[in-house]
Formats: C-alpha cells, sequence, structure tokens
C-alpha cells in the first residue's frame, strides 16, 4: 500500500508539473519590438505666481464688445460651478474638501460675504459636480457624494452614492456630469505621467447607474479628461484630455475627443490623430505589437490645441445674451502649463463650431493672465471652472487667488 501511494503521489506531481498544451515545453513569451533612439528637449517654465489685485484686471483682453468683471474676490482653491435656475452657485473647494453656496441675493452683480456660506464639508478633494432630482452630487478622490437640496441653497450631510475609485496619484481633479441618457458619468485620470496604469477603471471615463450600485468602463486611453459634456444640439459627448508631460514643448498636445463607448483613445502610446508618442516606452503595449499597430486600433482626436495647456473645464454656450454666433459653442478654461519654453494656457478658450455643429479651431476669449516682464515669466491666475450665468453671461474661477469673474456682452447685437 505505501509503494502505491508514493506512486501515484509522484505520477500527479509529474503531470501538475507539465504546461498544458505544449508537451513539457512553455511558450515563449513575445518580445517587445524594437524601436529608434529618440532624444526629447524639455523645460520646466513655471510662471512666477502673482496674487490677483485690482489693477492686474486692465491686463486682461476680451474680444469686442465684452466687459469682464470680478465678483467674488477670497473664495480659497475655488474650482468647479453649478448654476441653479434661481441665480444660486454651488463652488467646490478642493484643497478644503467643501461645497459653497453662493447667491446675488440684492442684484448689485457681487456676491458680499454674507451671500457665501459653506453648505457640505468633509469631502476629500471634492471636485466635480452636478445635479439632479433635487439632489447635488459631487465627487472627490474615490468617492461620489450625494445630497438633498433645499430652496435657500442648504445640503444635507453628504451620504456615499458611490465608493471605491482608483487611487487619484498624479491627477486628483475628478470631474462628473449627468448624461442624456438618465446615467452618471465621472472621469478618473491616470495615477502617473505616460505608463500604463495597473487598475482597469483609472484614465477611464467611467459610467455609472442611476442608483450608483453599477458601473462600467465607458472610454479608455485618456490620461486626464477632466472637462467634459453633450453638444446641446447633436448630444455628441466631448471631452478635452491632457497630453503627457516632458515630452517636449509641442507633444502631445491638448485634444478635444468624441467619447464613445468602448472607444480606446490611445493613451499613453498615442496622441492626436492616432499618432505614436516616440518618447513612451513601447514594452507596455498589450500583445507587444509596434506602436503604429497599436495606434492604429485606437480612436483619434477631433481637435487639437497647444500642448500642455491644461484643459480643466468646459461648458456649452445656450444663452441669448453673446451674439449668436456663440449659441452652441463651447468655453474651456486652460488652466496653465508649468513645462513648456514659451508658456501656454492661462486663458479661458472659445471652441468654434460650424453650420454642422462640427468644431473647428480655438481662439482666445479671456487671456492675460500670463505675460513676460523682462526674461522672466509671471502670471496672475490658474483659471479653473466655467459655467453659464442665468442671465446668459459666463462665469469662471481662478483657483489661486479665489476670484470669481464674469463676462457680459455690452456691444451691439
Amino acid at each position: 500500500m505505501r509503494r502505491f501511494l508514493l506512486t501515484a503521489l509522484t505520477a500527479a506531481l509529474a503531470v501538475s508539473a507539465t504546461p498544458a498544451g505544449a508537451q513539457g515545453v512553455p511558450a515563449p513569451r513575445p518580445i517587445p519590438p524594437g524601436e529608434p533612439p529618440v532624444t526629447v528637449t524639455a523645460t520646466r517654465n513655471e510662471p512666477t505666481p502673482l496674487e490677483f489685485t485690482a489693477d492686474k484686471l486692465s491686463r486682461l483682453k476680451v474680444p469686442a464688445g465684452f466687459t469682464l468683471k470680478v465678483m467674488a474676490t477670497g473664495l480659497g482653491n475655488a474650482r468647479m460651478m453649478h448654476v441653479m435656475p434661481d441665480g444660486g452657485i454651488y463652488l467646490t473647494r478642493r484643497a478644503q474638501g467643501d461645497v459653497y453656496y453662493l447667491k446675488d441675493v440684492n442684484g448689485d452683480g457681487q456676491f458680499e460675504a454674507t451671500e457665501r456660506r459653506r453648505v457640505a464639508q468633509n469631502m476629500s478633494l471634492a471636485h466635480g459636480l452636478d445635479v439632479r432630482d433635487g439632489k447635488l452630487y459631487v465627487v472627490g478622490e474615490k468617492t461620489i457624494w450625494v445630497m438633498d437640496m433645499a430652496k435657500d441653497g442648504s445640503l444635507s450631510v453628504p451620504r456615499v452614492f458611490a465608493d471605491g475609485f482608483p487611487d487619484a496619484g498624479q491627477h486628483p481633479a475628478r470631474t462628473l456630469g449627468w448624461g442624456p441618457d438618465g446615467y452618471l458619468y465621472a472621469t478618473f485620470g491616470a495615477t502617473n505621467n505616460d505608463s500604463p496604469t495597473q487598475n482597469p477603471e483609472e484614465a477611464t471615463l467611467l459610467r455609472l447607474s442611476p442608483d450608483g450600485k453599477s458601473r462600467e468602463v465607458y472610454s479608455r486611453g485618456l490620461r486626464h479628461t477632466i472637462g467634459f459634456g453633450w453638444h446641446p444640439v447633436t448630444g455628441v459627448l466631448y471631452g478635452w484630455d491632457q497630453g503627457s508631460d516632458w515630452h517636449g514643448d509641442n507633444i502631445p498636445p491638448e485634444e478635444l475627443n468624441v467619447l464613445e463607448r468602448g472607444k480606446n483613445y490611445g493613451w499613453p502610446f498615442c496622441y492626436g490623430d492616432k499618432n505614436p508618442d516616440p518618447y513612451v516606452n513601447v514594452s507596455g503595449i498589450p500583445g507587444k505589437i509596434t506602436k503604429a499597430e497599436y495606434c492604429a486600433g485606437t480612436t483619434g482626436s477631433v481637435l487639437n490645441h497647444t500642448a500642455h495647456a491644461a484643459a480643466i473645464a468646459m461648458d456649452f454656450y445656450t444663452g441669448s445674451q453673446f451674439p449668436a454666433a456663440y449659441r452652441n459653442s463651447a468655453f474651456v478654461a486652460f488652466r496653465g502649463s508649468w513645462n513648456r519654453n514659451e508658456p501656454s494656457g492661462y486663458e479661458i478658450g472659445h471652441v468654434t463650431f460650424d453650420a454642422n455643429n462640427k468644431p473647428t479651431g480655438v481662439t482666445p476669449f479671456v487671456s492675460g493672465f500670463v505675460y513676460q516682464d523682462g526674461d522672466v515669466w509671471k502670471q496672475f491666475g490658474r483659471v479653473a471652472g466655467v459655467a453659464q450665468y442665468t442671465d446668459g453671461s459666463l462665469l469662471f474661477t481662478d483657483d489661486q487667488s479665489g476670484v470669481l469673474y464674469r463676462v457680459l456682452y455690452t456691444g451691439g447685437k
């Protein structure tokens, strides 16, 4: 009996040590294809930050017929906004992890101290927000919260709507929005600059069920898409993605994508219109194929903009205060570069669309926050959130100095 057991055990060990389907020889692991060497010239150039003061307002430029005003200062790390039909504004402050409520009660175009109050707190890295069915939804680093709204702007204690999202890493700014299909969409950037991520929910746009209990990866290959939204006429979902750093002054560009279900937008191996990025290691590509082969299977951008401008928010304009040419176009906040020889961004851009509602280009709308003083670059504003106000004017925030700006059209129609 002992000899029988020993023989059976030896046979079992022999079977378990033999790789299946290979007659004892493991399949060779493919070797990544080679690539020629490339050299990059990169620059760290962070313009000297300055506090906002009233005299600096004259440096800012807007198109003819428009006027720029300051509605509030001293708001702290003012990031994203949601404007209610009655003019109340919910404002997230990421560094403070809270939500403020602002309302111009006396109608003087200012938010005095008595017209602003904190209505929610203790939400780590609170950033993107949206409203649906009398509830405010806010996304932070790894959690989406929901709060009941009262008529006076007050909120209930935040409760978890969905949780367990990826770590923030290098890109902690998350955004969300309720889609026309009744599902909640939320973006979660990559934890690093230009390497494949381990968590399948990183560098993606997620789609969550209305109750928050289930979710899917809607689009992937998105390094850091913060500003996104649906075109008011076509319903097409657009999103601005931030390209990788340290790849030179001009690549990768900031790119506007049409975000579709199941599509891969190429990061970190591709940029723009399916262009292989020469500075990313090819060894991380799934399947060990060439970059060109991989990029051919991805979805390219529909519009590119100056590298490192750092698009951070986008809002489609549906108001009637601005001239008709602005209707159904979009405004985008470009936060500004820190690794480009000549700084890019530090402005509100206008995304133009043609008669067929296709994007055609980006032009400056509010500029002048960054300037050269001798050999030194300086800046006095890092724009963040952008939103349409109830009267059709445009609001945008500066989270460096805590300023809320308003752009009105005062020229002839």
